[in-house]
């Protein structure tokens, strides 16, 4: 058997989220905080999972009206016509502007169902304490930080158009309740992915060494 790595946890240190010193981890409360930035100390992020579990399923709520309801209204030459996400995209398809119909297709609905599947799926594996491949879930998880911040364009274009176009009785564009849900959409799934703590992926490697004293297998 080989011996077991000596992980931050096992030696009483843990890095200051704000400033990432490494400190001594200590059992009272006065005594954790990160001595030089005084930030709260700790092992793991507090509640993560449950954290983590409620704004997922909140964002999952907020998904469906996101979609299904009006983002914009537009009034032109006195005709009013109100547009959900999907159907701004087929109207860009039918107008032959392709490109513009893709940015907002993966923007606005690819990418947000993406990372409310990966993120379910990596909060059932913790739960579940998976070995499954966790050098890709970590990867999984870090496309989730770094894809979450592009859903915003759709509210970004939403923000432009009604601020621009404001020409009275020629045109005129309204944001709507759709663009609201989406916007809460986008902010819950980014809160999600920032107090889900990926250090619980291997969490259950280290109780294998607590109790056998060796490292577990692939």
């Amino acid at each position: 058997m080989s011996a077991a790595p000596l992980t931050a946890r096992a030696a009483s240190l843990v890095s200051c989220p704000c400033c990432h010193l490494l400190c001594h981890e200590r059992k009272s409360a006065a005594a954790s905080r990160c001595p030089r930035c005084g930030e709260v100390l700790h092992s793991r992020k507090p509640d993560s999972v449950a954290r983590t579990w409620a704004l997922t399923l909140a964002a999952l709520v907020f998904y469906l009206p996101a979609n299904l309801l009006p983002v914009t209204t537009v009034t032109s030459l006195g005709k009013t016509q109100s547009d959900t996400i999907l159907s701004g995209v087929i109207y860009f398809i039918t107008s032959g502007l392709w490109p513009i119909a893709l940015v907002i297709f993966v923007a606005s609905v690819f990418v947000p169902l993406l990372k409310l599947t990966i993120l379910i799926f990596l909060l059932v594996t913790v739960q579940r304490r998976s070995a499954w491949r966790r050098r890709d879930r970590a990867r999984l998880y870090r496309i989730t930080e770094t894809i979450g911040r592009w859903s915003m364009v759709d509210i970004f274009v939403v923000t432009l158009l009604v601020a621009l176009v404001q020409l009275g009785a020629l045109a005129n564009i309204e944001a709507r309740a759709g663009a609201v849900f989406f916007g809460a959409v986008v902010v819950l799934t980014m809160l999600a992915a920032m107090s889900f703590d990926p250090r619980l992926i291997w969490e259950h490697d280290e109780e294998i060494f607590d109790e056998r004293g060796a490292a577990p297998g692939p």
